[in-house]
């Protein structure tokens, strides 16, 4: 599937932004790379392209120690495609197959086993178990690198079975056993051993990024006690599969440096890559603004802010609720209203765990199903959506993770009391980084399309908005930009 020649001029020319695109694996050395790697160019004979780590490692090839090709960003593919094989990837990565087994995969995305297996070969090079292999791996690397833990501790925190089964892909993987991995990232920190309880993450991304974006976005609507941004830092408390977890996300030039906190390691994995769809790290941003900037109308304000991102979710209960308080009031009002609930019926975490951060859990689905109709105040069936929602998710009928297609998400959205389009568009938006949703009939979307000249009746900014696919959620966002941004007067 992937074109010998542009594949190889890409690795020629040593060109970041295919990092996360495609695997560069070298016949001669039986080692992969990212397209970026400084390493000498191998012959174009030599070298085969696959689209996975997983691939690579299959037909025997380890990973390059000089370039680690798994710490790069994703690739943008499982955002904009709503297939088997992306949402498929989402899961792998939240580390579902770990906590229930390709079975409980298989079951989650609704398709056999045998089928998601068949499937997974032929668009990626290998089936679930191995993709998940490689995803134990790079967690396995991680922990190593970053935390003080135990080898043992570290083989059952990233899913391994046995120390044996650990040592052995660490070794078939990287080249190395684990214990070379971290004196080689002692000699790298140079600055002791890392601290028990918390790890600091590179998580990178394709430049260019709007970094100030993100945080405006999450300073306008931080919940007290849940989240907070200050100095150039976004904090937040965590609800993972295993248990609870702090963040502290500080953006850089070149990377987001993430500072975690967890109960659990288990939960690593899933917790980086709720982070990065929380960030919209995988994101494509030369393809988006690219388009886009296309449009004379919004030219100038891609070139103003290049590298937009579309924030998105790390717990879709709280992303759905939010969006439902937030329906036909202030952003204020809705802050306020969500405040309650989650200081009301959320959990406060421990001090060690907070580190003087955000220390409030937002509750979870059962809770609200439970007591939130005393605790939200304003109409009746505003009230009733939030509480049947929540009853939804916490009875498994309502699902709201990254496996959903977009498509499916809206429609189980709406056929609950209470929800319509705009809010099942702009969950899906942020829950499952749906990349083409207008949301056209917002009001602040048309008052920034009206700011910019287009239409900003409906129907024309709908017809105007045909140009942008398949980027229409990152067009929102722009215009969400201009509807707050005083127009400049020559």
């Amino acid at each position: 599937m992937l074109d010998h020649d542009r594949c190889y001029n890409a690795l020629a020319s040593r060109d970041a932004r295919f990092d996360g695109h495609f695997i560069a694996a070298v016949r001669s050395t039986r080692i992969y790379c990212r397209p970026s790697c400084p390493a000498m160019k191998p012959k174009r004979a030599n070298v085969e392209f696959l689209p996975t780590a997983a691939a690579a490692q299959l037909r025997g090839y380890r990973a390059c120690r000089r370039c680690m090709p798994d710490a790069v960003p994703g690739s943008p593919a499982w955002n904009t495609r709503a297939d088997l094989a992306a949402r498929a990837m989402r899961l792998i990565g939240d580390g579902l197959v770990e906590r229930a087994g390709v079975t409980g995969l298989a079951a989650a995305l609704g398709y056999s086993e045998r089928h998601l297996t068949r499937v997974l070969t032929a668009e990626l090079g290998a089936g679930p178990l191995a993709l998940a292999r490689a995803h134990r791996a790079h967690t396995a690397r991680l922990l190593v690198e970053t935390t003080p833990l135990g080898m043992a501790d570290v083989a059952f925190a990233a899913g391994f079975t046995s120390v044996r089964q650990f040592n052995d892909t660490v070794l078939e993987v990287y080249g190395v056993p684990p214990t070379t991995l971290r004196s080689e990232a002692g000699r790298r920190r140079g600055s002791g051993p890392a601290v028990a309880g918390t790890l600091v993450l590179r998580l990178p991304f394709r430049a260019p990024l709007d970094a100030d974006g993100l945080l405006a976005h999450f300073a306008a609507r931080a919940l007290p006690g849940v989240e907070r941004v200050a100095g150039g830092t976004y904090a937040r408390t965590l609800r993972l599969p295993h248990g609870a977890a702090t963040v502290e996300l500080a953006p850089t030039a070149a990377h987001v440096r993430a500072t975690l906190r967890l109960v659990d390691p288990r939960d690593l994995g899933p917790a980086v890559a709720r982070l990065r769809r929380l960030l919209d790290l995988d994101a494509d941003p030369v393809a988006v603004d690219e388009v886009l900037g296309a449009d004379p109308a919004l030219a100038d304000r891609v070139t103003a802010v290049p590298g937009i991102r579309v924030p998105g979710s790390v717990d879709g209960l709280e992303t759905a609720v939010r969006a439902v308080l937030g329906q036909q009031v202030s952003l204020a009002a809705g802050i306020t209203a969500t405040a309650r609930l989650a200081a009301a019926l959320g959990t406060r975490l421990p001090p060690e765990l907070a580190a003087g951060g955000p220390d409030l859990l937002f509750p979870a689905a059962a809770e609200i199903a439970a007591h939130g109709a005393g605790l939200i105040a304003g109409p009746t069936r505003r009230t009733a959506t939030v509480v049947g929602l929540a009853a939804a998710v916490a009875d498994g009928s309502l699902v709201l993770d990254a496996g959903r297609d977009a498509a499916g998400l809206r429609a189980a959205l709406l056929a609950l009391p209470g929800i319509g389009p705009w809010t099942a568009g702009y969950v899906a938006m942020r829950v499952v980084g749906e990349p083409d949703e207008l949301l056209a009939t917002d009001l602040a979307v048309r008052r920034g399309a009206g700011s910019l000249d287009l239409p900003s009746d409906v129907d024309g900014l709908t017809a105007r908005a045909e140009r942008w696919k398949p980027w229409r959620s990152y067009a929102a966002t722009h215009l969400w930009r201009a509807a707050t941004t005083p127009r400049r007067t020559s």
